[in-house]
């Protein structure tokens, strides 16, 4: 008999170890997790990061960025796909 594939981690899991791996990439921890879809073998989880603080807040640059967590819960790559203002409000965000 052939090996049964393993299990995906759960969708928590996985937006939880991108936000640890992330901070300890870059040194930042993520403010929000934006999204979170399933992939081909994990997990692609899209994380918004404070990349400059400015005064006012408003124009505080953000990072978009996304992380794929492979189904064993490791993660496998990360990159910045976006970044914007934090008052920028666009119908087609990074």
């Amino acid at each position: 008999m052939g090996e049964q594939p393993a299990e995906r981690i759960s969708a928590r899991d996985a937006a939880e170890r991108a936000i640890a791996y992330l901070d300890e990439m870059t040194g930042q921890t993520p403010e929000v997790v934006s999204g979170l879809e399933p992939a081909d073998q994990g997990w692609l989880v899209t994380l918004e990061l404070l990349e400059l603080a400015r005064v006012p807040d408003t124009t505080d640059v953000l990072g978009c960025y996304q992380v794929t967590i492979g189904a064993d819960g490791e993660p496998v790559s990360f990159r910045r796909v976006g970044r914007y203002h934090r008052g920028q409000v666009d119908e087609d965000p990074p």
